[in-house]
């Protein structure tokens, strides 16, 4: 073999002692933290109680050595992390290997796709073992493909030189002392590398090398990739600051509202710090409200505000809408244990009445504390006013806008439900969970005897936009995402990992109808899957591993929207409908803990509002608007606000005067 050329060489020796992995959990399913970025070559691609906290960074005998510390109980995912390009094809790996268990599986994952879709090769309890891994076949059901296996003893806690060799369909490991297998796969052919182990394994060594010839192909194709991406964000519109707003003290993390307080047509801002009453976040309510416009004027506040209060893992109920109709905005919250109806510019009491009698198992308090609030027309009245509430995850009820109970009903309510006039009556029929209730509460069908877990993001979309019928989304949680006819029939199900906040716009104008984008977390967080109008998945990718709410936002005005995935300037961006982050974010010192995308200056075109706990920033773009049409998609109102909300953005248009 000729000389090699070093792509990737890592002794663990530039990174600090201790753990490596970031234990932030669910707050990293719609917050950027820096904590869960990576740190060095590696990113911490999979994780799941307890192997949340498995990866450390430890000395041995002398030398830094990187350890997954953690016996793995989940069957359907692994201890991963990740490093490298996900351009690189043919290279060899040389790792220096301790595995400290004999449980399930340590070594090397190659052509890395996602932590779903690579090669494995390394040790199982037997001996060794060449694997292609895929998505599920059924719910928790790895799809492994053993290519090749050699039957051999070695020993636990013994270190071990893994050498992986992968040349176009050729795929090999070896090592030395135990033997070589050998097999022919076109599965993959390109991706990243990754550390992978079941059991307690350290690592002290790994080294990514290809020849000339193998690094010159990488090198060209990764020259033609970088030269169309500065071509992409060249004919794009640059963020450029329009507001900076302080909140220090009653600031908050994804938990902001927007709509029009005060009744001047222009958005303004609610803040809502919150209470944990635990176990974890089945229990959280509302400690302070503040309502300010984004020049940072404060109209009213309720409750004292905490800086301590501003981290969440959930929705808590407020919302600002104009319940009563007469063309000012109110806003509704709960808060102990009472359903409050205020007037959105001055905070003045309107009405108020007691949340729901809580019901086993949702009973630790003697009335709910409310998990959310969605609007819609239950009762045909040809306005959202009617109320949907609900515990965290088992009952929910339906009151109408004077506050009294129309109906209540029980079933497994994932996290945020979604209505459309399904039969054309003038009422509004509800999707919540995996269910679909008519409007008088009547359960017109529920799959969640056939489900697993619970729905995280549900929407029903006209996708193809051709006049047939819509389809209901729904993304599953561990039961990845599927879709149904509006009877409740399974159409699609791709068994994708645990999938939540489901995004449906314009993202291809070459392709027909609308696409939807989504996200994976819990078990293998930051794989992006893309479908078409079908339902079927066009694309995946795994820009970085961490969780977003992927908003869709009108940037350019002409028609075609991307996804907003993160404010941070290294590793967020809008990305389209191919995964490409196409508009960066100015390295300017802003927050990036939050975004939220919505029209704030009136131009057509979103502003991103992007914020933490002490200061709030928007941005808008560098250029005017497009002269001839303007694109105004409809997108899910506001007064229907979630962090586990299914965005849908359907094709809109207004002429320029």
């Amino acid at each position: 073999m000729s000389a090699l050329h070093v792509l990737l060489e890592d002794g663990f020796g530039d990174l600090d002692e201790g753990m490596f992995s970031a234990p932030v959990g669910a707050h990293t399913e719609y917050h950027y933290l820096p904590e869960a970025a990576p740190k060095g070559h590696w990113s911490v691609a999979c994780f799941i109680n307890p192997t949340s906290r498995a990866w450390h960074v430890q000395e041995r005998d002398g030398q830094r050595a990187m350890v997954q510390t953690c016996e793995n109980a989940a069957s359907w995912t692994r201890p991963t992390l990740v490093a490298g390009d996900p351009l690189w094809s043919d290279y060899t790996v040389t790792a220096r290997i301790t595995p400290e268990s004999a449980r399930g599986c340590s070594g090397i994952a190659f052509r890395y796709r996602n932590s779903r879709c690579h090669y494995f090769a390394g040790f199982d309890a037997d001996g060794l073992r060449l694997s292609a891994i895929g998505h599920e076949t059924a719910f928790h059901e790895r799809d492994e493909r053993i290519l090749a296996r050699a039957d051999c003893a070695w020993d636990v806690g013994r270190e071990y030189e893994l050498i992986v060799e992968a040349d176009g369909p050729a795929l090999r490991a070896s090592v030395h002392g135990l033997g070589a297998i050998a097999a022919r796969d076109t599965t993959f052919l390109r991706g990243r590398v990754a550390l992978v182990a079941d059991g307690p394994t350290a690592y002290t060594s790994l080294k990514v090398a290809a020849t000339h010839a193998q690094s010159r192909t990488f090198g060209v194709m990764r020259s033609k990739v970088d030269r169309e991406l500065d071509d992409l964000r060249a004919d794009n519109a640059k963020p450029v600051v329009w507001k900076k707003v302080d909140v220090e003290g009653f600031g908050v993390g994804r938990n902001l509202r927007f709509g029009d307080l005060t009744g001047d047509g222009r958005p303004d801002v609610l803040v809502g710090q919150m209470i944990h009453h635990g176990p974890r976040d089945a229990y959280s309510e509302l400690s302070c409200l503040t309502a300010m416009t984004f020049d940072g004027d404060i109209l009213w506040q309720i409750g004292s505000p905490d800086p301590a209060n501003y981290h969440l893992t959930n929705d808590v109920a407020f919302q600002i809408h104009d319940i009563d109709g007469d063309g000012r905005a109110e806003v509704v919250f709960c808060k102990d244990m009472l359903i409050h109806v205020v007037d959105g510019a001055t905070g003045r009491l309107k009405l108020q009445s007691p949340t729901p009698e809580s019901l086993p198992p949702a009973d630790k308090f003697p009335r709910i504390l409310g998990d959310c609030l969605f609007f819609c027309d239950l009762r045909g009245t040809g306005r959202p006013a009617d109320i949907i509430i609900k515990d965290r995850y088992w009952h929910l009820w339906a009151l109408d806008d004077e506050l009294r109970p129309l109906w209540d009903a029980a079933c497994r309510t994932g996290h945020y439900p979604y209505a459309f006039d399904v039969d054309g009556d003038g009422h509004d029929e509800l999707a919540i969970g995996y269910a679909l209730y008519d409007h008088d509460g009547t359960a017109l069908w529920n799959n969640e005897d056939t489900m697993p877990d619970h729905a995280d993001g549900l929407a029903v979309v006209d996708f193809l936009q051709d006049g047939s019928e819509p389809r209901i989304l729904c993304a599953a949680s561990d039961a990845g995402l599927f879709f149904t006819d509006l009877a409740g029939r399974v159409l699609k199900h791709h068994h994708i990992g645990h999938a939540q906040n489901p995004t449906t716009a314009r993202f291809r104008p070459d392709l027909p109808g609308l696409q939807t984008v989504c996200i994976n977390f819990w078990g293998n967080q930051g794989i992006l899957h893309f479908y078409d109008a079908h339902g079927d998945i066009y694309h995946h990718c795994e820009p970085n591993n961490f969780g977003s709410m992927c908003l869709p936002i009108n940037w350019r005005g002409d028609g075609q929207e991307f996804f907003v995935h993160s404010a941070n300037v290294r590793h967020g961006g809008m990305f389209d409908g191919w995964g490409r982050p196409v508009v960066m974010f100015p390295d300017d010192g802003h927050p990036d803990m939050c975004n939220a995308v919505l029209d704030v200056t009136g131009d057509c075109r979103d502003e991103v509002v992007v914020w933490d706990q002490h200061e709030i920033w928007v941005y808008t773009q560098d250029g005017d608007a497009p002269t001839d049409r303007l694109y105004r998609p409809r997108r899910n109102p506001l007064y229907n606000s979630s962090n586990y909300q299914a965005s849908v953005s359907m094709p809109g248009w207004d002429a320029v005067v």
